[in-house]
């Protein structure tokens, strides 16, 4: 039988063939399930920083901090610490246990809350070594979305707060709203405004405060505006959750950065804290946290805690299995050795103290040069960051005539200053103010 000639020409036979190829091996992942995500606006500010050929170029971006010379610092605490552990002849690579290190974790719970506080007496507390403080939000966030018993789940911002709050609770679906908190007519704490917000609140709601050196307007609220938060929180049965990046960075003092956390426990309330100790230890990249939790007085405090405990376990082992050892090694080696405690002390006085000689400076040569405005916030803010009060035209303008980089907002790390440049940040803060 004679078969039937094709009539498919050779050209439309490789069309044919290239479509069920290119069919075979499209993505299932088009631009249409997942698009182009926007870059990071601060590593994105960091990477035009570092492509800028100018000489004088300052950058006021990044929350790490830098010496005179505007190089990172290595605590020399740190240092001594890395000797000790390296000569450490016992010193492996094994995994560590699912909720850290234990020394460094009931070390990070003595150093927030004190070694005398109830909470440890009473074995109220549980605590869990994590991926720096973002993953120490991240834990409580996630913990927060499954087990929190309320019916409204609505965790409460400052606003303005650290950018990355708002992707990690939005990550595990906890709905999210903000209170009041930086004035834009004082340069300072709208307290009146944020105690209305949280007043106002769904009874229940999720209260993220920020422990000290608030990130980014460098606004704190005094002890006694503290204490009247506290007040509202208990009228309206609100769950706080402590966000600590600057314990002892901020005032050079352990204890009084400690203290709005520290009170809110007295007080026998039910919280947690996330901690980092990348700021303070200048541990930046190995990322050590801890995450505490601290449930209520009563008599099954215990059971409670260890409830809640096991299922943070279950949660850490599915995310990371377990924390890296190396920075909570360090950590552990300084919080637990009374010498190099007190070294550690005097390297945080250090940084902190070069800080506030920074707002000092700054202020005063604004001052001095008849900029217009009030500068007073600049010393009175405290920690890395201060909100300038500049617009983000005036920082699109400085960054294009001066080549100084810092956030649309107007936030400056005050770490990015030193006596190089601080004349020069001055001058062009001047500039631009008297030119727009």
């Amino acid at each position: 039988m004679s078969s039937t000639p094709s009539t498919t020409s050779p050209k439309d036979r490789l069309a044919n063939i290239s479509g069920h190829m290119a069919g075979s091996t499209g993505s299932f992942f088009p631009a249409s399930a997942v698009p182009q995500a926007p870059e990071d606006p601060l590593f994105g500010l960091m990477a035009a920083f570092r492509k800028d050929p100018f000489e004088k170029k300052v950058d006021l971006g990044i929350g790490a901090y830098r010496d005179d010379d505007a190089k990172p610092w290595v605590l020399p605490v740190v240092k001594k610490a890395d000797e000790i552990l390296r000569s450490d002849p016992k010193l492996n690579h094994e995994y560590l246990p699912i909720a850290g290190l234990p020394e460094f974790t009931s070390a990070a719970a003595k150093l927030m809350l004190g070694a005398e506080s109830p909470a440890i007496q009473q074995k109220r507390v549980t605590s869990m070594q994590t991926i720096s403080g973002t993953g120490a939000v991240h834990l409580g966030a996630l913990f927060l979305s499954r087990f929190y018993s309320r019916p409204d789940k609505t965790v409460y911002f400052s606003a303005p707060t650290w950018a990355n709050h708002n992707q990690i609770f939005s990550n595990v679906h906890l709905p999210i709203k903000t209170y009041p908190y930086f004035s834009t007519l004082t340069k300072g704490l709208d307290f009146t405004g944020m105690l209305d917000t949280i007043r106002n609140a769904a009874e229940g709601s999720i209260i993220l405060l920020h422990a000290c050196a608030h990130n980014p307007t460098g606004v704190d609220p005094t002890r006694e505006q503290w204490k009247e938060l506290a007040r509202v929180i208990r009228q309206r049965s609100h769950f706080p959750f402590f966000d600590c990046a600057y314990q002892g960075f901020a005032s050079g003092d352990v204890h009084a950065d400690a203290w709005a956390v520290r009170y809110f426990v007295d007080e026998g309330f039910e919280l947690c804290v996330a901690q980092s100790f990348a700021k303070n230890f200048g541990l930046y990249g190995e990322r050590a946290g801890c995450f505490h939790f601290v449930t209520c007085p009563g008599s099954d405090a215990g059971s409670t805690i260890a409830r809640i405990a096991s299922q943070l376990a279950i949660l850490q082992r599915s995310e990371i299995s377990n924390p890296p050892a190396y920075g909570a090694r360090i950590a552990s080696l300084v919080l637990n050795d009374a010498r190099l405690f007190a070294e550690w002390e005097a390297n945080l006085r250090t940084m902190s103290g070069r800080i506030i000689d920074m707002r000092t400076a700054l202020r005063s040569k604004l001052e001095a040069l008849g900029t217009h405005g009030s500068w007073t916030h600049i010393t009175d803010q405290i920690g890395m960051f201060s909100f300038t009060g500049l617009s983000e035209e005036q920082v699109l303008k400085i960054r294009e005539d001066a080549h100084v980089y810092m956030t649309k907002n107007g936030r400056i790390s005050m770490a990015g200053l030193n006596t190089k440049n601080i004349d020069y940040f001055a001058q062009a803060v001047d500039k631009v103010v008297r030119s727009t």
